[in-house]
């Protein structure tokens, strides 16, 4: 899966911050979600997406080694992860999550969910491995 934003369709409502926390950590907590929405004021409507376009910098600056890419994908290994924080710090798109409770980092893993139930399709996968019911019935009618 390749995520990518389409802005301008977003309207705010951050369905893909709870669904990203419901899947990776099992609670409905924005804080605990690998992509987030913030509103760009004072224009009204207008919203920037932050999520990992897997550029690898993360992977790149661990002194310990623990980010590597699978499945297309960079994954940290929480057992090699010291929490040093020097992924967060460098991560130019601001990607790299950190939670109070919690010692190791987080970042998106590429599971699709939040392409699959943005409403207004805002969050795609360019790869087309994950399909929004909406855009699925939509190409059949075609």
């Amino acid at each position: 899966m390749k995520l990518a934003a389409r802005e301008e369709l977003c309207s705010g409502c951050r369905a893909c911050e709870l669904v990203c926390s419901m899947k990776n950590f099992s609670q409905p907590n924005p804080k605990r979600s690998a992509v987030r929405v913030a509103g760009a004021f004072p224009a009204p409507g207008r919203f920037s997406i932050v999520y990992c376009d897997q550029c690898g910098v993360c992977a790149e600056v661990c002194p310990v080694e623990a980010i590597r890419k699978v499945d297309g994908h960079y994954e940290i290994d929480a057992d090699l992860c010291t929490g040093c924080m020097v992924c967060v710090d460098e991560c130019p798109h601001g990607a790299m999550f950190s939670h109070p409770d919690d010692d190791v980092p987080f970042k998106c893993v590429a599971c699709g969910e939040c392409v699959a139930y943005c409403p207004r399709q805002a969050l795609v996968d360019e790869d087309g491995e994950v399909a929004w019911a909406g855009v699925e019935a939509k190409k059949r009618a075609v």
